[in-house]
């Protein structure tokens, strides 16, 4: 239980801190580091392998949590909706009342 609530909340953290990088990083177009007056440059340096590596590593800080996260969950349910035998194709079908009528007839 404990583990799970841990991965999750590194799970979250890398989700935000992903997409925060990913907008910093300068495109052909500029990106959205220059709205911020240039503080992704600052912070990873002028060339771009710094912030590229760093992207990289919380990449995979985020997928290897989504896959613990899938991993810890598949073993907590054991039950599957296909392992029910298809009870509910062999009950029978509730009759709804007549639109029509009002019930008093």
């Amino acid at each position: 239980m404990l583990l799970t609530t841990l991965l999750y909340i590194v799970f979250i953290l890398s989700s935000i801190v992903l997409v925060t990088v990913i907008l910093l990083q300068e495109g052909k177009g500029g990106g959205f580091g220059e709205a911020l007056g240039g503080h992704g440059q600052a912070t990873f340096g002028v060339g771009t392998s710094g912030i590229n590596r760093f992207t990289g590593w919380v990449a995979v800080v985020f997928l290897v949590t989504a896959l613990g996260i899938h991993v810890l969950n598949r073993r907590a349910t054991t039950s599957s909706v296909l392992e029910g035998g298809g009870s509910m194709l062999n009950a029978p079908a509730e009759t709804a009342p007549d639109a029509g009528g009002t019930g008093n007839e």
